[in-house]
C-alpha cells in the first residue's frame, strides 16, 4: 500500500482534519505503544500500520 493509499483511508475514516490528530496523538498497542506517525517514520510498511488502525477502529468493511 502506498502512503497515498493510506492517507486517502485515514481520511475517509476520520475525517481529513482528525486523520491527522489521531496520527499524531493515538498511540497503539498493535504497534508497540507508538503513534501512526512514529510507525510510518520508523519505517513499517504502511499496510502494516494500516491493519493495526483497523484492529483499533471500526473501519467500514468496505475500507479494509
Amino acid at each position: 500500500m502506498r502512503l497515498t493509499e493510506f492517507w486517502r483511508r485515514m481520511d475517509v475514516t476520520f475525517g481529513p482534519s482528525y486523520s491527522r490528530s489521531y496520527a499524531r496523538d493515538q498511540s497503539l498497542a498493535a504497534l508497540g505503544s507508538r503513534t501512526v506517525e512514529q510507525a510510518l517514520e520508523d519505517g513499517d510498511e504502511a499496510k502494516a500500520v494500516w491493519r493495526a488502525v483497523v484492529a483499533s477502529t471500526t473501519v467500514p468493511p468496505h475500507e479494509r
